[in-house]
Formats: structure tokens, C-alpha cells, sequence
């Protein structure tokens, strides 16, 4: 890859889809939002879960994130399709986190993504998420006790 155009295509793409394990952690739900074009799609097939635009992803996202009472989401680098101002990829994700009625989860999965060069940069035009191992074994860990308690003041 000697293409200095593709080079930070492909980072800057890496750094967005880090945006959005940063923002869905810090539950920072605006700049999450802001990480999709306005007419941008996010799927999760498996939980029912289709939300179109900015607001409903924004919307979607929060609700989302009131079932947890603690969520750890890893981000692991895949791969990147380039096509002049639009590119495709995945990306893998592991997850774990115990929701509000006590069920503990552990998950690995896929984003299937479509990105879209914008004047703001790369955002996301697509990101559909697969489920490839779930699990609701009780985790054996505790989770930061001071953080638990910050986040459920909050």
C-alpha cells in the first residue's frame, strides 16, 4: 500500500470506528450520534433493533445503554475496502457487562460497516452488528465499585 491518500483513509476510519467504543463507553451520546451521516442506518438484527438517522441513533443508543449497569466493549481492527469517497469494512467487537435485571452477558461479534467521506470526515453510513458467540453465564468478576456507584448517581 503505497497510496498516501489510502493510508489515512484507512486511519482515520480505524480512528472512527475507536470514536465509537470511546463514545458508547463514556456514554457520550451526542458525539455518538455524530459519528453517522444524518441519513445513516445502525442495525442489530438479533435484538430487533433498527434505527435510522442521527436522532433515533442518538435516541436508540441511550436506551440502549439504561439496560446496563455495567458495559466493556473491545474494538479489534478489520478490514477496510476503499472506494474513492465511500469504503465498506468490519470490525470485531468483544463485549461484557452486566443489565439492570442481573443477567450477566459475554459476546463476540462483527460490525459490518459502510462509511462515507464527509467534509467533517469519515462517518458512518451503515453499521450492522452480528452476533457470532453470546453468553449469559454469570461472570465471575465485580465491577469497579466506585464507578458503578458514580454511574448510577448520574
Amino acid at each position: 500500500m503505497s497510496d498516501p491518500q489510502a493510508i489515512v483513509d484507512r486511519v482515520e476510519i480505524e480512528a472512527l470506528r475507536a470514536e465509537f467504543t470511546d463514545a458508547a463507553m463514556m456514554r457520550d451520546y451526542d458525539r455518538f450520534a455524530a459519528l453517522f451521516t444524518h441519513d445513516a442506518v445502525y442495525r442489530i438484527p438479533d435484538a430487533n433493533v433498527e434505527q435510522a438517522g442521527r436522532e433515533q441513533i442518538r435516541a436508540g443508543v441511550e436506551r440502549l445503554a439504561d439496560e446496563w449497569k455495567y458495559f466493556v466493549q473491545t474494538t479489534h481492527p478489520g478490514a477496510i475496502e476503499l472506494d474513492g469517497d465511500t469504503a465498506s469494512g468490519r470490525a470485531y467487537i468483544q463485549e461484557l457487562g452486566l443489565l439492570r435485571d442481573g443477567t450477566s452477558v459475554l459476546n463476540y461479534a462483527l460490525f459490518h460497516d459502510r462509511y462515507r467521506r464527509t467534509p467533517d470526515g469519515w462517518k458512518f453510513t451503515e453499521r450492522v452488528y452480528e452476533v457470532r458467540y453470546f453468553d449469559t453465564t454469570p461472570l465471575p468478576g465485580s465491577p469497579d465499585v466506585d464507578w458503578v456507584a458514580q454511574d448510577q448517581e448520574a
